[in-house]
């Protein structure tokens, strides 16, 4: 009768065999992992405050993607102490429900920005963009002083949103009809911004750039990191967890 180890030398010189092994093997912890989301009825708990990035905030993400600011920046704060301790509260996975795609990672050149809202001025943003070494003289990051020349450009304002809306993003009709109007309304204090407050809590409405004459790439991106991290009470929330954890023993 052969051996494991024969039988194991088997596998490895029958490329079939093998092949057919791994596919049953992957299929059986695929099922594992994910047949259970078939029967929750949602994977993410909401957590109060969350909500929509307004137009000018979408706009900046964009932005920030399309720069490819990801790649060095993460935007998850992981339950250790030493990120917490640097960072802030760790992440919530609520946090990110609105994101296509999701910024978390794991890989840093430069720090977690995923409660960089509201630590640093408006002011201190756009001289990072120009100049990143003139206020962090170790930064690696390039110059990116090109999106305050830049105006703001976003074809369709109320196509992107109705597209998020189509993956699930919660935008209402008056959300999509607004959204040119909305833009341009956060990134100038004295527009008319209608009930733009109301319909995204805590946005923060004025000129990020220093230019109040125009709207640019500049005013969208510091608009957008402005915002993470805010609309999360992470101190309720803390609460919340400690509570629940509690209930369960």
């Amino acid at each position: 009768m052969p051996t494991i180890v024969e039988r194991h030398k088997t596998l490895e010189k029958n490329i079939t065999l093998l092949g057919l092994c791994s596919l049953l093997v992957v299929a059986i912890g695929g099922i594992v992992e994910i047949a259970p989301l078939f029967w929750i009825d949602n994977t993410i708990e909401r957590v109060e405050g969350v909500r929509p990035y307004t137009p000018l905030e979408q706009a900046g993400r964009d932005i920030y993607v399309r720069e490819g600011c990801y790649t060095c920046h993460s935007q998850m704060i992981r339950p250790f102490r030493d990120e917490v301790e640097r960072y802030g509260h760790y992440s919530l996975a609520a946090e990110s429900m609105y994101d296509h795609p999701f910024q978390w990672g794991s890989k840093r050149t430069g720090p977690d920005l995923a409660r960089v809202g509201g630590r640093y001025s408006d002011s201190w943003h756009v001289q990072h963009l120009k100049d990143p070494q003139s206020v962090v003289p170790e930064s690696v990051m390039p110059s990116y002083g090109f999106l305050a020349e830049r105006d703001l450009d976003v074809p369709d304002v109320a196509a992107n949103l109705t597209a998020l809306r189509r993956v699930g993003v919660p935008y209402t009709d008056r959300d999509i009809g607004r959204a040119l109007a909305d833009l341009n309304a956060q990134a100038d204090p004295e527009a008319d911004a209608g009930d733009l407050a109301a319909r995204y809590p805590r946005a923060q409405v004025r000129d990020f750039d220093g230019d109040p004459k125009r709207v640019t790439e500049m005013d969208a991106l510091v608009a957008y990191l402005q915002v993470l991290g805010t609309m999360v009470d992470v101190n309720a929330a803390a609460a919340q967890e400690k509570l629940a954890t509690e209930k369960g023993r």
